[in-house]
């Protein structure tokens, strides 16, 4: 199944699939993720030269009691404006 780029979903566990990075507001580099920049930019930050922020979203709580976090598609089919 692919993914398109800046997709958010929730996992219910507390590591990444390969591609994805928990929305956690952290910053990266925009030349190792030019793709996902493109879409979002500084809208969470960062400085538009070098880094990005990812999104800040906090978790759920699951029926068990545990975490279900956000995590966003670094890579996958870019979205068309259509």
């Amino acid at each position: 199944m692919d993914f398109l780029i800046g997709q958010i979903c929730m996992f219910p566990w507390d590591w990444a699939p390969r591609g994805w990075v928990k929305c956690d507001g952290q910053l990266l580099r925009i030349e190792q993720n030019t793709a996902l920049f493109a879409l979002i930019g500084t809208e969470f930050g960062g400085d538009g030269v070098q880094t990005f922020a990812l999104p800040k979203l906090a978790p759920i709580k699951s029926e068990n009691g545990g975490d279900v976090d956000y995590y966003i598609n670094l890579r996958g089919i870019f979205p068309a404006r259509d």
